[in-house]
């Protein structure tokens, strides 16, 4: 089992790395290709802190050259894995830690962005799994399969079927190909029968824009 955080052992600054359409969240794994120099610095100044936190946040879209804003929300992740490849790039592993509010942005020398985190809000993130009473697996996955259909992916379906809720859950909410902001909106989800809800939302209005009849599941 990896390092487990209380509210005192979180940062008030972290790291961040703006990653369009790369979601973390709390007991996810996001597995991460590092290769701008600036975040190889920050992988290295992170490689050596005692908590070895990065904020995962989405950037708002931007004019080239221009550094983007961030949305509001992030999910920090510890790096639990990395590997350093021969053309000097990192090859890691973040496991989701905690949810987080941006407080503003650290001016500083470093070449890569951090900011002030509060983390009041997200108490819940640091416990354990949490639990979905109102899921209701087959109805969900008949859901999914059409989704996965109208959207050209495959999984293993047996390993979904066994996944426990927030598992499944969230894995898809990570993985599924969304939109920015409809990542957004699950990393926002206060619980997650809320990102449920959101997800299958997202799944049915893509099933309907892929030529479906555009039928609500329900």
């Amino acid at each position: 089992m990896g390092r487990r955080f209380s509210q005192a052992d979180l940062p008030e600054t972290v790291p961040v790395f703006p990653l369009p359409g790369a979601l973390l969240l709390p007991r996810g794994r996001l597995p991460l290709n590092i290769f701008e120099p600036r975040y190889l610095a920050m992988m290295d100044d992170v490689l050596r802190s005692d908590h070895r936190l990065i904020g995962m946040v989405q950037p708002f879209e931007s004019e080239e050259g221009e550094e983007p804003r961030l949305h509001s929300i992030g999910c920090a992740g510890r790096v639990i894995a990395f590997s350093e490849a021969e053309d000097g790039r990192y090859l890691i592993t973040l496991a989701g830690v905690s949810r987080f509010r941006l407080r503003g942005e650290v001016q500083g020398f470093q070449p890569y962005r951090r900011v002030k985190a509060e983390w009041a809000d997200f108490a819940r993130d640091l416990g354990g799994a949490e639990k979905d009473p109102g899921f209701n697996r087959d109805r969900f996955l008949k859901t999914l399969g059409k989704f996965f259909s109208v959207a050209q992916l495959s999984s293993d379906w047996d390993t979904l079927k066994e996944a426990d809720a927030e598992m499944l859950i969230n894995s898809l909410s990570m993985l599924c190909p969304f939109e920015v902001e409809e990542k957004q909106a699950l990393l926002e989800a206060p619980t997650l029968a809320t990102r449920r809800e959101t997800l299958a939302a997202l799944m049915q209005f893509a099933i309907a824009s892929g030529g479906e009849d555009g039928t609500t599941l329900q």
